[in-house]
Parts: structure tokens; sequence; C-alpha cells
């Protein structure tokens, strides 16, 4: 039997290109390996054997209620190990998985599933309060993900003559609703072939084995977390732990010590809130560390470094950053610490990973080359920048946006290379660095290209700054500035010394800014932002919300 695993495992390229197979090969390799678990507890996880046994039960009870292949099944849930579960009821006996972000509002579940012409939900206690009475009462099931308990089901549908299949690898997987940055909500399909050929990709990107632990921190109804630590990690045998609350900083810091993690996923946001509000105080609270940040500065990042992968767990030999691009001032800092991160760039339109930096690979601002089986190139380039549109071609792109054919057409050139709308160049070792996306692009004055991503990358690293977005009004560029936690103090001082103080770090900020970009990208005014700005799944800010004036400071007050 052994030698039939090692077989299958060497084989297992060629053969998983559907999640059909994915769910077989993993059940049938690792079954008394501990597929998931929450990281604090034993109760709640899977072996790979009761992993298949509950999957299948769950795939049996849809199929009683008339839940066939080709019928839509949505999961609204945080993430734990029963979402995974529910995943797998679903996919690979033909059905087709509705992911939904669990910071949907209800309005958005409404559309999603309307649109989506979903029959039944898996949702969580803590979100099922996103679906109205409308919405569940045309449900033919719906049940719980924290404990498979059935919370509505219409007895007239029990007929048992829900007929499923063994997906092909063009067949349908999953449709993932995102809105991305621009506010234009669009279902995104996704085949099994697309998520397989990633999974296969992942691997030959970072070899992991039986032996990694993932820790899971994003939301799995996204691409990134959902192929690279849900998928993926059954392509090798490996556990993912889960956490019950959201990372906040203390829950994450307990997490690690107990998991000692060898592999994460994670959005800049994370490792940036880490390096502003723990690294540089570190180093200014020290009169040793501030010398030697002067004088030996790779030094003093190699210590740093060493303290930080202890931090995370001791263990940690990929920690994965993709969704937005990184400070390059912090990976500066990663990249002389010797930190393990690696750089990945996709869409959910590519399943979703395209290109990726690792080790040798790495340039600060760059996310490398393509990955494997996958081929990219800059399309429409401006012979005197070198800029041009990020094009892509390969198994893992999707299939198109469902029940829009016009947009889909759109995104395609006509020899069928799928368009990214990001703006790139490449150096002269043909590594990619992305300028910005063409949709966010502000055309100067004098025909100009401008970048907002480029000058925020300025404004962010301006002490205080926590996060900015550069936006075009009445032909002017103005920065929206949200100040990092405690800079400001709210309500602590008096209105005329707040005014002062908010005065006073504008001007600042407005001429270290326009001191280090070019003419074209000077900023003529900033505004203070109280409240974070409203982000994505994977903490991009929704920039379309902002193009209009919005509610500074001082207008907050004075309606206060």
């Amino acid at each position: 039997m052994i030698q039939v695993y090692k077989r299958m495992k060497r084989m297992r390229e060629k053969y998983v290109d559907t999640l059909a197979k994915l769910y077989d090969y993993a059940t049938t390799v690792y079954p008394k390996k501990q597929y998931t678990q929450w990281y604090d507890t034993k109760e709640g996880g899977y072996t790979y054997a009761s992993f298949k046994e509950k999957c299948d039960s769950l795939s049996k009870k849809l199929t009683q209620y008339g839940i066939g292949a080709g019928d839509k099944v949505a999961i609204l849930s945080q993430s734990m190990p029963n979402w995974s579960v529910a995943f797998f009821a679903i996919a690979p006996f033909g059905r087709i998985a509705i992911p939904i972000l669990p910071d949907s509002s209800e309005n958005e579940v409404t559309n999603i599933i309307n649109h989506s012409e979903t029959k039944v939900i898996f949702v969580s206690d803590r979100l099922k309060g996103k679906i109205n009475k409308e919405v569940m009462d045309k449900m033919t099931l719906v049940i719980c993900t924290d404990t498979f308990e059935v919370l509505k089901a219409d007895e007239e549908q029990f007929t048992c003559d829900g007929k499923t299949a063994v997906p092909t690898p063009d067949d349908i997987a999953t449709i993932i609703y995102t809105s991305g940055t621009t506010g234009s909500a669009k279902g995104v399909v996704l085949s099994h072939r697309n998520l397989a050929s990633n999974v296969i990709t992942c691997y030959h990107s970072c070899k992991r084995t039986e032996k990694d632990r993932w820790l899971s921190i994003l939301p799995m109804a996204h691409t990134l977390e959902m192929t690279l630590s849900m998928l993926y990690p059954m392509y090798c045998g490996a556990t993912v732990y889960y956490l019950q609350k959201p990372p906040v900083p203390s829950i994450l810091m307990k997490a690690l010590k107990i998991v000692k993690p060898t592999t994460m996923l994670t959005v800049p946001m994370i490792i940036e809130k880490v390096y502003k509000g723990s690294v540089l105080p570190t180093i200014k609270k020290s009169r040793t560390l501030t010398w030697m940040n002067e004088h030996m500065h790779g030094l003093m990042c190699k210590i740093i470094g060493m303290k930080l992968k202890a931090t995370f767990g001791g263990h940690i030999s990929f920690y994965g950053i993709g969704g937005a691009k990184l400070d390059p001032e912090v990976e500066a800092f990663l990249l002389k610490a010797g930190f393990p991160y690696a750089i990945g760039y996709g869409l959910t339109e590519t399943s979703p990973l395209l290109g990726y930096a690792m080790h040798g690979w790495r340039a600060v601002g760059s996310f490398g080359y393509p990955v494997y089986n996958v081929k990219l190139k800059l399309h429409d380039v401006n012979p005197e920048t070198g800029e041009g549109e990020i094009v892509a071609k390969g198994p893992n792109v999707m299939l198109g946006y469902y029940k829009d054919p016009k947009r889909t057409k759109s995104v395609f050139t006509e020899d069928g290379w799928f368009r990214t709308s990001d703006i790139a160049i490449q150096d002269s070792k043909g590594r990619f660095f992305i300028k910005g996306r063409n949709s966010n692009m502000i055309l100067g004055a004098s025909g100009e290209n401008i970048y907002p991503e480029e000058i925020e990358n300025v404004i962010n690293n301006v002490e205080g700054v926590n996060e900015s977005i550069v936006v075009e009004r009445d032909g002017k560029l103005v920065a929206l500035v949200q100040p990092q936690d405690d800079f400001i103090q709210w309500d602590k001082e008096g209105e005329d010394k707040l005014y002062e103080k908010l005065d006073a770090w504008k001007d600042k900020v407005l001429k270290m800014v326009n001191k280090n970009v070019s003419k074209a990208s000077q900023v003529s005014s900033v505004e203070v932002m109280k409240e974070p700005f409203e982000k994505t799944a994977t903490q991009k800010i929704r920039r379309f919300k902002y193009k209009e004036s919005a509610p500074t400071v001082e207008e907050e007050q004075k309606e206060k």
C-alpha cells in the first residue's frame, strides 16, 4: 500500500485536473493526517478521512432535496474548518459553489444570491442576520456551518432526485463575486481546470509537504486564501489551523506561539502594521538600535529580522504577501532582515496566481516573474516610458463573467490574452514592476501618466500616516490621509489646539510629499480622514467611494 501511495504522489500532477480528483487524491493518500484544526482546541477539526466522511454525508443531504450537478450552493461564513467541508460537499459532485465574503452587506448578499440563482446556502450563526426574509423564503435548504444543523428546509423538494455528476476540467467549480475597488460587482466564473492548475502552480512555486502547518487568517471566500490555503494544503497533505475570532494582535500572537506555522498567506497591511507599530518604535526607543540604524543598517535589520521570525513562531519558511502592493520601505526592510517573505501577484479572474518573487528573485517593488505554466507580457507598450498593460495566458484564466458576455469580451485581447488592467515595466532581468492600475491612472495637465499608488507610497512613509489615497478633483491632486492610531488625540485636545495640530501636520505631509515626487505628481492639498477607509476583502481601499468630496475631520467636528 505504501508503494501505491508513493506512486500516486509521483503521478498526482497529471491526475489532479479537477477538484473532484484533488478530493479523491487527498482523502486516499493522507487519510489519517490532520487536515483542518482550530488553533487552540482539538475539537471541530478533521482528518482527511473524517473530512471525506462529512463531505459525502452533506452531499447526500443536498441530493435528497433535489440539489444536483449544475445547481448553485452559497457559503456565507467566517473562516473555519467547516467552511472547507461545505465547499467540498458542493464542487466535487458537479454542483457550483458561490462563496460570499463575510464582510458583505445584506444588500450585497441579496444581490449575489439572486444573480447566481442560488438554491441552498451554508451560513454561520454570526452572519445569518445578513439573509433577509425574502431570500430565506426562496431557499430550498439553509444549513448552519457551525453545526451543519438544517435551519430551513422546503419539504416539498424532498424528492431524492438531485443527480450528482463527476465534473470535467472545463465544468464550472465556483462563481466568485467581487467588487474590487471599482464598485461594479461581477461574478468571476472559475472552472475545475482553473483552480486545479493553480494548485499545481503553487507547488512549483513553493514546495510544501505533509509536515507543513498553515495558519489561516484571510477570508476563505477570496481566491487567494481559497486556492493557496485550502486547496494547496490538500495537494500536499498539510494541516491548516484556524482562528475562532478575528486576527487582532492579541489573538494572532497567541496563535503564532501555539501553532508555530511554517506557512502563512497575508495581505500587505498586516506586515506594514507590524513594521510601523512595532519595528520603527523599537528602533527609536533604543539608542543602540538608532546608532546601528545610522551606521550598521544591514546588521540592525538582520538582528530585528531574527526577532521578527521568532515572533511568528520561529518556524515560518514561507510568508506569502498578496492582494495589494507592499510598501517599498517595508519590503526593503524585510529583504535586508532576511525574513522569508514572498510576493504573489494575481487576480480573482486568474485563480489567482500569475507571478511571484521568492529568494534571489526578489527586488523592492517587483512581483518577479510568471509562475509555472503561465505566460505574461506587456501589451501596448509606450516606447518612451516602457510602460504597458500586463496581459496573461494560462489554464488558470477564468471562463468569463457570469451572465455578462460584454464585460467578458472587454477583458480579453483579440488574440485571447487576459487584460489585467495593471500597468507595469520590466527591468533588464525581465522582472515586472507594477506602476499602478489602468483604471486609477490620472492624466496630467501636460499629458503625463500619473499613478496615484506611487504618490501614496511616499505619503505612507511620513510620520503619523497610517494610510492614504490620492484622487483628482477639479484637475488637481488631493491626498486623503488617515493618521495612525493615537497619533491625533481626537477627544483629548481642545478644539483650537486640535485644528492647530492638524494644520501643522497637513502642512508637513504636503511638503514632504511634494519634495519627493515629480512636478506632475505634486499634491495641491491634504485632507485628514478620521475614520478608516472602506476596503475590500484583501484590504484594498475602495477608491470609487472617495472620488467625490468625502467628509473631512473639520466637517465631522462641525456636525458634532
